[in-house]
């Protein structure tokens, strides 16, 4: 089960698809543009984001859902990745007070939690700030 989630190449790569009428660009990946209807339909082509990004808005979580305790506060963010995508995603490896709308950001692939104690641990992306991304 965890070979095939890694092969998805949307699932720990940031691959998405541009519709090649209208050159507008998805992520997740879509078949077909919502804007070019049928005249997109088999013709979306992959398309690679790339990895940095800016806050559009974001909140500080400070009652985490189930699981989540031990992280807050944390901050939830979209961000808008190059090329008009956006995305909703945990800023990690900050201070809530760092984080501002405006605030450039690079994305990272971090472990989002695990089947138990001995199942697949599933990862996924996540963003740090610019200056601080290694």
């Amino acid at each position: 089960m965890s070979r095939f989630w890694r092969e998805i190449p949307s699932r720990y790569n940031l691959v998405g698809t541009k519709c090649p009428n209208c050159g507008r660009i998805f992520f997740p990946t879509r078949d077909m543009c919502p804007d070019c209807h049928r005249a997109s339909i088999g013709r979306m082509e992959p398309y690679q984001l790339n990895e940095h990004g800016t806050v559009v808005t974001y909140t500080v979580i400070h009652v985490a859902q189930l699981g989540f305790e031990m992280m807050v506060p944390y901050v939830m963010a979209i961000v808008e990745m190059e090329g008009g995508v956006r995305m909703t995603s945990q800023i990690v490896d900050c201070e809530p007070s760092e984080v501002a709308i405006g605030t450039k950001v690079k994305a990272v692939f971090r472990r989002i939690g695990a089947e138990g104690h001995e199942g697949p641990i599933h990862y996924g992306y996540k963003f740090v700030l610019e200056d601080q991304a290694y």
